[in-house]
C-alpha cells in the first residue's frame, strides 16, 4: 500500500511540473535587454519561453488587445491569454491556475524599477499588475510596494 501511495504521489508531482511548463511566446524588440531579462525570469520560474523579434511592436499589441494605457515593452502569449510587460511569474502562475472571469490577460504598464527584468540594485518602484478584458476594462490584480 505504501508503494502505491509513493507511485501516486510521484505521478502527481510529474503532472504538476508539466502543467507549470506552459509555452510562452514573448514578442519583443531585438534591441530591448530588459525584455530578455524578463524571459530569463520566466524560464527560471519553469516556463518554456520562445522569443519572437519585431521591429515594430504596435501591430502586435493592437492585435492582442493591449491598449496604450496598459502598454509596456514586450507582449507575451500563454495558453490563449496575453501578458503585457514585466509581470512577476508567480502572478502569471496564479492567473493561469484561476483566471478571473472574462479576463484575457494581465499587464504591468510602463517599466517599473524592481519588477522582473527591471532590477537595479535594491531600488523598487510601487506598481500594480492589472487584469483586463476584451472590452478594455481594467481592474487591479496585484500590488507591489516600492521602496523609494
Amino acid at each position: 500500500m505504501l508503494k502505491l501511495k509513493h507511485i501516486a504521489y510521484s505521478m502527481l508531482m510529474l503532472t504538476s511540473a508539466n502543467a507549470l511548463a506552459a509555452d510562452v511566446l514573448n514578442h519583443k524588440s531585438p534591441y530591448c535587454g530588459c525584455c530578455t531579462e524578463w524571459t530569463k525570469h520566466m524560464q527560471d520560474a519553469g516556463f518554456d519561453v520562445k522569443e519572437q523579434l519585431h521591429e515594430d511592436m504596435n501591430p502586435i499589441k493592437k492585435k492582442l488587445g493591449v491598449t496604450p494605457e496598459l502598454a509596456s515593452c514586450h507582449t507575451a502569449e500563454i495558453d490563449g491569454y496575453v501578458f503585457e510587460g514585466h509581470i512577476p511569474a508567480d502572478d502569471i502562475k496564479a492567473f493561469l491556475a484561476n483566471p478571473p472571469k472574462n479576463a484575457v490577460g494581465l499587464a504591468v504598464p510602463g517599466m517599473p524599477m524592481g519588477s522582473p527584468g527591471m532590477e537595479y540594485g535594491d531600488k523598487k518602484d510601487e506598481y500594480y499588475v492589472y487584469a483586463f478584458n476584451e472590452k478594455g476594462q481594467v481592474f487591479k490584480y496585484r500590488h507591489y510596494e516600492g521602496n523609494k
